[in-house]
C-alpha cells in the first residue's frame, strides 16, 4: 500500500515536472539542470544516511519523517508560477529539495527492505511489488495527463490543471505516509567495524563484484541521461503533441512493464540477477536511436512498448543485484555510495546533453544527435562491464535466447494472443487473395 500510493505521488506529480518546466518556458539548459542536479545533489544527501540512522534512532522514522517533508515540497513547487522572470530557478530549488528528502531516506529503506524480504523470494516478491506501484503509477499518469489536457484553455487554466495535480500527489505521499508508519522493522543497529569510506569504496570498486557493478551502471546512467532529458520538449515541442498524446505515449512503457516485470521478477529468482542483467543490458541500449526513424505517433507507442518491456527486466535485476552482492550491515553505506556516484554521472550527462542540444544542427531536430550517442555510450557500457560481473547465488543454466523465448512465452498478454489465433485464421479465410500470416 505504501509502494502504491508513493507510486500515485510520482505517476501525477514527479512525472510531469518536466511538463511543468516546459510550460514554465525553461530552456534546454535548464531542462536538463531540471532533470540532473535535484538527483545529484539527492544523492550526495546519502553520504549522511547513517548519520541521520543515528539520529533518529531507527530507520523506520528516518524513512517515516524524509516522505512526509518530500511530499509536502509540492505545495512551493506548485507555487513558482508566481515568483516572476526567476521562477524556473525557483522550481529547480524547490525539486531538489523535493529529491534530497526523497533521495536521503533511500538506503535506509533498502536496509529496511532488505531484512523484511527473504533473500530466495526477492525475484518474487519485488516483481509483484512492482506491478502493484506500475499499475498505481500507469492510473495515476494517466489521471495526470487527462486532467492538463481538460484544463488546456489559456495559461491561467493550463496553470490550475498542474495544481491540481500537485495537490493529488501531495494526498498521495501523505497516504503513503501512514503506511508507511504502520510497518515493522525488525532491530537494526550499525556496526563500527563495518563502516568504510566513499574513497576506500571507489579505491575497491574494481576489485570487487558490486563495485563493478556501480561503475557499470554510473556509465549507463550518464549514457542514458545525455538524452533522457530532452524526449519531453523533442515531443511537446518538436513533435507538438499536446498533453493527451504525449501521455499515452509515455503511459505505453508504464503498461509493458506492468505486464512483464513479475516475469522479470521470477526468472531472476530463477536465472539470476546477472542472466536478466545480461541480457537486458544489450536490448536496451537501441531504444533512443529508434526515435530517429519516425515521428508517427503509433510508432513511438511500439517502441515505448519495447522500452518499457526491456527496462522492466533491467530495473528490478539491477535492484535484486544489489540485494545478491551486499551484506546486510553494509548495505546502507553501500547503497549510499552507490547513489552518489550515480548522481554525479546523471548529472555530467545530462549537463553534455544540454551542450549538445544547444551547439549542434545535425539532424532535423536538435535533440536527436544526443539519441544517437546515448545508444552508442549505452552499448559501450554493457561491452566493458558486464563480463566482468559475476553471479552469487546458485541458480539455473539457460542460454539467452532460450531465456528471451520463455520470458516471451510467459508474458500475461501471450495467453490473450494465443487464443486470438484461430479467430484471426478464421477471418482470413474468408478473404480471398489475402496471404496467410503466421
Amino acid at each position: 500500500m505504501d509502494g502504491a500510493f508513493a507510486a500515485s505521488m510520482v505517476g501525477i506529480g514527479e512525472s510531469f515536472f518536466a511538463v511543468f518546466a516546459v510550460f514554465l518556458k525553461a530552456s534546454a539548459t535548464q531542462l536538463g539542470v531540471l532533470n540532473s542536479l535535484p538527483q545529484a545533489l539527492g544523492s550526495l544527501s546519502q553520504l549522511f544516511s547513517n548519520l541521520f540512522i543515528k539520529l533518529f534512532r531507527t530507520r523506520k522514522r528516518l524513512v517515516c519523517a524524509m516522505a512526509l517533508i518530500q511530499g509536502l515540497m509540492y505545495i512551493p513547487v506548485a507555487l513558482v508560477f508566481f515568483f516572476g522572470t526567476f521562477r524556473v530557478y525557483h522550481l529547480i530549488f524547490f525539486i531538489c529539495l523535493y529529491w534530497f528528502f526523497g533521495m536521503i531516506l533511500g538506503p535506509a529503506w533498502n536496509s529496511w527492505m532488505g531484512d523484511l524480504v527473504d533473500e530466495k523470494e526477492r525475484g518474487a516478491y519485488f516483481g509483484k511489488r512492482s506491478m502493484v506501484i506500475g499499475f498505481a503509477s500507469f492510473v495515476s499518469f494517466m489521471l495526470g495527463g487527462y486532467i492538463l489536457q481538460v484544463f488546456t484553455h489559456g495559461t491561467i487554466t493550463q496553470y490550475a490543471g498542474f495544481v491540481t495535480i500537485f495537490i493529488l500527489a501531495f494526498i498521495f505521499r501523505g497516504i503513503s505516509f501512514t503506511f508507511l508508519t504502520k510497518k515493522y522493522e525488525p532491530e537494526y543497529q550499525v556496526v563500527q567495524e563495518e563502516e568504510f569510506t566513499l574513497f576506500e569504496f571507489i579505491r575497491q570498486a574494481k576489485s570487487r563484484n558490486y563495485g563493478l557493478f556501480v561503475l557499470y551502471l554510473c556509465l549507463m546512467n550518464f549514457s542514458v541521461y545525455l538524452s533522457a532529458p530532452f524526449f519531453t520538449p523533442y515531443m511537446l515541442e518538436d513533435l507538438k503533441f499536446d498533453y493527451m498524446t504525449y501521455t499515452i505515449v509515455n503511459a505505453a512503457a508504464m503498461i509493458a512493464k506492468l505486464l512483464s516485470v513479475r516475469v522479470w521478477g521470477r526468472a531472476s529468482d530463477q536465472f539470476g540477477t546477472k542472466k536478466i542483467l545480461s541480457l537486458t543490458g544489450f536490448l536496451m541500449p537501441v531504444i533512443p536511436i529508434l526515435w530517429l526513424f519516425s515521428h508517427d505517433v503509433l510508432y513511438l507507442v511500439i517502441i515505448q512498448i519495447y522500452s518499457g518491456f526491456i527496462w522492466a527486466g533491467f530495473e528490478i535485476s539491477a535492484f535484486n543485484f544489489i540485494f545478491d552482492t551486499t551484506s546486510p550491515p553494509k548495505r546502507a553505506t553501500c547503497v549510499a555510495y552507490y547513489n552518489v556516484l550515480n548522481g554525479l554521472s546523471i548529472f555530467s550527462g545530462a549537463m553534455l546533453g544540454s551542450f549538445i542540444v544547444g551547439h549542434n544542427s545535425l539532424f532535423r531536430s536538435k535533440y536527436l544527435l544526443v539519441f544517437l550517442l546515448s545508444c552508442v555510450l549505452r552499448y559501450i557500457a554493457s561491452s566493458v562491464f558486464i563480463p566482468k560481473l559475476r553471479e552469487v547465488r546458485t541458480v539455473e543454466e539457460i542460454g539467452y535466447p532460450r531465456l528471451f523465448l520463455k520470458i516471451i512465452s510467459t508474458m500475461p498478454t501471450m495467453g490473450m494472443i494465443y487464443q486470438l489465433i484461430p479467430f484471426i485464421k478464421s477471418q482470413k479465410t474468408k478473404k480471398s487473395g489475402i496471404r496467410k500470416k503466421s
